[in-house]
């Protein structure tokens, strides 16, 4: 059974509703574009049908026009060669050729309405199939996108991934130790530095005083 029960139904339906309500919404896309298409090659075979049917009742349609005028002549003949009974007979088979000739462009008309409905059909089973096919690339870019973050998501969450985040975080660890034992040393340095300076200057105000010692002890020899 076709997912549309007519013409109408396509050109009238909601396939993204549709879509909506399918267990498997590529399949069903695909499906709704077959039939869309089915029906197209349908309507189209009509259209041909349809277009040869106008021709042969133009050509009909001719020939008869052709019997009323020979027929009219056949009429004026008789009346100059004063056969008014032939006349008679020629104009009543006019009449005849006339309701056919009638009868055709009544048919031609109807043809030529509904070859206008089939090209009109056309036109928007095409619009149709081209809006549907935007949905089906729309739908098909949705359903890569859906599988590639699947996976990412699979690929972030595997044993190795996990591994290779564990080892960049210890050697993200090991760097921010590193750092910190260079800090420290320099500190380190820095405090050592400073202490010489104060044992230095230790040292100078010890010699100092020694040597004010030895200068007061010369001194005092001198005196005595």
């Amino acid at each position: 059974m076709g997912i549309f029960s007519r013409f109408a139904d396509i050109i009238n339906s909601n396939v993204s509703a549709l879509l909506d309500k399918a267990e498997d919404p590529e399949k069903m896309i695909r499906l709704i574009i077959q039939e869309m298409e089915d029906t197209l090659v349908e309507v189209r075979s009509n259209l041909v049908k349809a277009i040869a049917d106008k021709k042969e009742l133009s050509r009909r349609i001719e020939y008869v026009e052709d019997q009323v005028g020979d027929w009219q002549s056949k009429a004026t003949l008789a009346l100059t060669k004063q056969r008014e009974d032939l006349a008679r007979a020629a104009l009543m088979e006019k009449q005849k050729v006339t309701d056919i000739h009638k009868t055709l462009l009544d048919e031609q008309l109807l043809v030529n309405e509904n070859i206008d409905k089939l090209k009109t059909e056309i036109d928007k089973l095409e619009s149709k199939i081209t809006e549907t096919r935007a949905k089906q690339q729309a739908l098909m870019i949705r359903a890569k996108t859906a599988v590639n973050r699947k996976d990412v998501n699979q690929q972030l969450n595997s044993r190795k991934t996990r591994e290779t985040m564990a080892k960049f975080e210890q050697f993200s660890r090991r760097i921010d130790e590193l750092e910190a034992e260079a800090d420290i040393h320099l500190d380190s340095q820095s405090s050592r530095n400073l202490e010489q300076e104060f044992m230095e200057l230790q040292v100078e105000d010890e010699i100092e005083n020694e040597l004010q010692k030895l200068k007061q002890q010369l001194s005092e020899k001198e005196s005595k």
